[in-house]
């Protein structure tokens, strides 16, 4: 009878050579998904991930700076509040965490000029559902091994009105156990943000892409299949403005549990 190590391992081989490549290609604003690439920036490399943790095609993805392909795209007024999301071409087929950042362009640029060369905050978080003893994470985004296809989350109340592009990144480390081996996958839609409201709120911590990470992080330099993993830290910076993250996905057309369970609990 083959050992729990020998099976892991197996499916471990089987998922780094299965092609599970998908982009995020809708933006969803209060349960209405909009159309492919309306609000989101097209990219050019097939579905294709993002491994060069130092490369500017970590900003929007390849192509996703290409004054062609931001001229093409649509920018969507929003307000700081709504619920937002993206839908998937097809699904997240990997496991891994997923992650949100928001940044603003400078005043006088519009998001379809902006080339996220800013600064970034994350402002939502989704990891693991469940950590099982002897047998590891099942993950929020990819629940029994299966890839959900949209999500939906909450832009802050306080968040400071202007441009801004919204970047969705995925990372998925089926085959992180190597330097190099993580796969990031990445889009960016591009929003005006108005909030009547604005409190002076002052978004952080921030980062730069690239920038953000280096590679080595225990998230991204990681093997998920054995010893199987008993806790995981996503990388990055922690979430603004509520310091926690998600393990279950919201999901399109249903109601949302919250985006926001806190660390530690």
């Amino acid at each position: 009878m083959p050992s729990l190590r020998s099976s892991l391992l197996g499916i471990a081989a089987a998922l780094t050579g299965v092609s599970a490549h998908y982009n995020f290609e809708s933006l969803v604003v209060n349960g209405q998904a909009t159309g492919p690439y309306e609000y989101v920036r097209r990219t050019t490399n097939s579905n294709s991930p993002i491994e060069d943790v130092q490369s500017q095609n970590m900003i929007c993805n390849q192509g996703g700076l290409d004054a062609n392909i931001r001229a093409a795209t649509s920018t969507r007024t929003v307000q700081a509040g709504d619920e937002l999301g993206f839908l998937v071409n097809v699904d997240l087929g990997h496991p891994g965490p997923l992650a949100v950042y928001l940044s603003r362009a400078p005043d006088g640029v519009s998001a379809q000029d902006y080339l996220g060369d800013g600064e970034w905050f994350k402002i939502y978080a989704l990891t693991s559902r469940e950590i099982r003893p002897n047998v590891g994470i099942d993950w929020a985004s990819f629940p029994n091994s299966v890839g959900i296809r949209n999500f939906t989350f909450t832009l802050p109340p306080q968040t400071p009105p202007g441009d801004y592009l919204l970047r969705a990144e995925h990372l998925a480390i089926h085959g992180a156990g190597n330097f190099g081996g993580a796969q990031f996958y990445m889009g960016c839609a591009q929003l005006t943000i108005e909030n009547d409201n604005y409190d002076g709120s002052i978004p952080g911590p921030t980062v730069r892409f690239p920038g953000a990470y280096t590679g080595y992080e225990p998230g991204i330099l990681v093997n998920i299949y054995w010893p199987p993993l008993t806790s995981y830290e996503a990388p990055g910076p922690l979430t603004w403005p509520n310091r926690c993250e998600d393990h279950t996905a919201n999901l399109v057309g249903q109601q949302s549990d919250g985006d926001c369970t806190p660390l530690g609990s």
